[in-house]
């Protein structure tokens, strides 16, 4: 694929998950909730987070707040990726997100539209978009059942 292409998908992908987002509300129930903000730019994420019963898979994620078409299309992203993984799993898909961030990986075939995101790292200063609702999911999953609010600055 052409870089022209690529570029051209991932601004069609940001604006279709901005603009018709699939996994935006509030779970029920609501297992995880934590919310996360960028003070640099305003972006506002709250993610609710339904498990399983014994607590180790990701039944449903969900996401509400404002923010910008990358913030809120990689939240979109992230709750359709992460529907049915294992919490670890999650976790490691959240490490694998940073570093793809910083060029150092990208996910693989079964998880492709997630390197779509990729092109966020052309832009260094939207970077903090693109992870803010990863780095609140990170947080939800090791909280407890407390919410805490998290800072992506």
């Amino acid at each position: 694929m052409t870089l022209g292409n690529l570029r051209d998908l991932y601004q069609q992908v940001i604006l279709e998950r901005y603009k018709k987002p699939k996994h935006k509300g509030v779970t029920n129930p609501v297992h995880r909730q934590q919310r996360g903000h960028n003070p640099s730019c305003g972006d506002t994420i709250e993610l609710t987070v339904q498990l399983n019963d014994t607590g180790d898979r990701i039944e449903d994620v969900k996401f509400e707040g404002e923010g910008c078409a990358i913030a809120m299309a990689s939240a979109d992203l992230m709750a359709e990726a992460l529907r049915g993984k294992a919490t670890d799993e999650a976790l490691e898909m959240v490490q694998r997100f940073q570093n793809m961030m910083l060029g150092k990986a990208e996910f693989p075939t079964e998880q492709r539209k997630l390197n779509v995101m990729q092109g966020v790292s052309q832009f260094p200063v939207r970077i903090k978009c693109a992870t803010l609702t990863w780095q609140t999911m990170k947080a939800a999953l090791e909280a407890s059942n407390a919410p805490v609010a998290v800072s992506n600055e």
